[in-house]
């Protein structure tokens, strides 16, 4: 592990949905790892899925970003994934990732309300350079693959293989029927 810091270990904290993991997210991760010695990634929101907006587990969420890594070249010596419920009083919301979370000493996020709260918390807080946001977001996936547009030319082919193999298409595609039903 080459250091990047003066003398000691410098761990970044990155929080996403990733529902699911796109291009975009792999570019962020990249980005934010040439600037920490070590990363620990937040699966936000996991305690959702097979909703429109999460059709996708915590588990499937950390088998797609171990599937994207592992083929963009990212050494898993140099990240840690852990998945990070929601709370529903954001003044405390910090509180808990650090109870989830090993230490770390900065916090990357371009998302405005998790930016407020680390900044409230104390941390220094960075953005990261986004990626083609227009294309690679993961509402836009999941809006292809619901309509059945090309969705797979925005994720890493290792997780198109995946959401197809454990039926994620059709996941979304029923929770959207179920979504009109309730209305």
């Amino acid at each position: 592990m080459v250091w990047k810091g003066a003398g000691r270990l410098t761990v970044g904290f990155y929080i996403g949905r990733f529902q699911p993991v796109h291009k975009g997210h792999v570019y962020a991760i990249k980005y934010v790892l040439d600037r920490v010695d070590e990363l620990i990634i937040g699966v936000g929101s996991a305690q959702f899925s097979h909703e429109l907006d999460n059709p996708f587990t915590a588990g499937e969420r950390i088998t797609m970003l171990r599937l994207a890594l592992d083929e963009a070249g990212v050494d898993r010596r140099l990240y840690s994934i852990i998945p990070i419920p929601d709370t529903q009083v954001h003044s405390v919301w910090v509180a808990q990732v650090l109870a989830y979370t090993p230490k770390f000493d900065v916090v990357y996020t371009n998302e405005p309300l998790s930016r407020q709260l680390f900044l409230e918390a104390g941390f220094k807080v960075y953005g990261i350079k986004f990626y083609r946001r227009k294309i690679y977001t993961a509402t836009n996936v999941r809006d292809k693959i619901l309509n059945g547009k090309n969705w797979e030319s925005l994720v890493p082919p290792s997780v198109a293989e995946y959401i197809k193999r454990i039926g994620g298409v059709e996941r979304i595609r029923n929770l959207a029927k179920l979504d009109k039903v309730k209305v």
